[in-house]
């Protein structure tokens, strides 16, 4: 039986900026549905097929998916691009197309190019789940963030969320300011000028490190060295004494302030070594907590 192009667009997760207020808060309650159940496996998609398409590497986040999606009992089939005929010309809709015709069912996606998901959704007729576009946006991160703020305060309103870093690249940032100001959390960037986004100031101030670490959630972002090979970043040293989140700054939290960060982790640069797994660390959380979102989030594309 096929399903009408608008169940098809229901379906998918391209992103938070335009999912409702509602529509997010069921994904997180089916997120604590998944949580509680004691068994590992809940084969309730044995008969589906779903394809992990990654043009962008990403292991932690592939995992974490394949990891949800073996969990439902979905038929899993793992794409990954320095291993295709993409790194010899062939286009990323072709592949999606080529992976559709086959007869999967959804398909996750991770891929550099800004606005190429939207086009692709457009025109393929399976569910996508953006699994990171560009600097765009990164949605199943930060819903499992909201969660993983939800789980330990009880409710989102009121909280006071201070995103700190890399925010003219970072695709988390952007999905969470979308998600976490519906809720009516109170958002505010720390960056250094050149990794300032501008046109998002309309939406969250830039403040000071000082001001940043007076919230209830500090959450880092990953510094991508990579980007910052001409000179855009000094040094790693120089980062993490102006705006990393060290054993000197940590000790000044509030006691009840909760310490978040996307991960992979710059270990000693944007977070010491001994803040990672400390009493207020919620990052491994996060992590565990990434799977029974991502659940939530294969079912609603798939049943």
């Amino acid at each position: 039986m096929s399903i009408s192009t608008a169940t098809v667009k229901e379906r998918s997760l391209l992103g938070l900026k335009e999912l409702s207020r509602d529509e997010i808060a069921s994904i997180l309650d089916r997120a604590a549905h998944w949580d509680r159940q004691q068994e590992k496996m809940s084969p309730i998609l044995n008969k589906h097929f779903v394809a992990n398409m990654f043009f962008e590497n990403s292991t932690r986040t592939r995992f974490s998916f394949e990891m949800a999606e073996k969990r439902l009992g979905a038929q899993v089939l793992n794409f990954a691009a320095a291993a295709s005929s993409v790194e010899k010309g062939e286009s990323i809709y072709d592949t999606v197309r080529t992976l559709e015709s086959m007869g999967i069912d959804a398909g996750v996606i991770r891929l550099k190019p800004i606005g190429l998901l939207a086009e692709l959704a457009k025109k393929v007729s399976v569910p996508l789940i953006n699994a990171g576009d560009g600097n765009n946006e990164h949605p199943t991160q930060a819903l499992l963030d909201l969660y993983t703020m939800k789980q330990h305060f009880g409710e989102l309103k009121g909280l006071r969320v201070s995103i700190i870093g890399d925010i003219l690249h970072s695709r988390v940032a952007r999905s969470n300011l979308w998600a976490l100001q519906k809720f009516g959390v109170d958002v505010k960037f720390c960056a250094p000028a050149n990794m300032q986004a501008p046109e998002l100031a309309k939406y969250a101030p830039y403040v000071s490190m000082e001001e940043a670490l007076q919230a209830d959630v500090v959450m880092m972002l990953r510094v991508q060295l990579e980007r910052h090979g001409e000179g855009v970043l000094k040094s790693a040293d120089t980062y993490r004494v102006q705006y990393g989140l060290t054993e000197e700054r940590a000790a000044k939290l509030n006691a009840g302030t909760i310490i978040m960060h996307p991960a992979p982790i710059n270990r000693n640069v944007e977070i010491d070594d001994a803040i990672v797994e400390s009493p207020q660390s919620k990052i491994f959380t996060q992590m565990q907590n990434g799977v029974p979102i991502r659940m939530a989030v294969i079912e609603r594309a798939m049943k």
